[in-house]
């Protein structure tokens, strides 16, 4: 990333993640969660951890909607992209929603992010978080 700073609605926000280093992501004021197409966590950001409390070692390589988040495992976030690969067609919604699992209910907003099935075979999808 040799521009400015990615924000949280930045179009085009899935290809500038993509392309950042782990500094990079860690520099942002918004949690990243980026998994595969399994759902398996690949990349965590520094935000995310120290506002979730959860390390990059326990999160690292861990089904995100049954082992990391169960709360966000539920029509408005995991039936999401689950869909949306379904339909192969691209995802970026951004919702308001309250994350409760490991701690008292927080409002946020998620933006999830996902590339068309089969247009970019290697892609992440994103949770993104903003808290309030």
């Amino acid at each position: 990333m040799t521009t400015a700073t990615p924000t949280f609605d930045a179009p085009g926000l899935a290809g500038l993640l993509d392309a950042c280093s782990p500094e990079q992501l860690d520099a942002l004021d918004f949690g990243v969660i980026a998994f595969d197409a399994e759902t398996i966590v690949q990349r965590y950001n520094a935000t995310e951890s120290q506002a979730a409390g959860l390390s990059p070692q326990r999160v690292l390589g861990e089904p995100l909607f049954t082992n990391v988040a169960p709360c966000m495992n539920n029509f408005m976030v995991a039936q999401r992209f689950e869909d949306a690969a379904d339909q192969g067609s691209d995802l970026d919604d951004t919702i308001d929603y309250v994350l409760t699992l490991r701690m008292r209910p927080i409002k946020v907003k998620l933006r999830l992010l996902a590339s068309a099935a089969g247009a970019n075979p290697g892609a992440y999808r994103y949770v993104l978080v903003q808290r309030r």
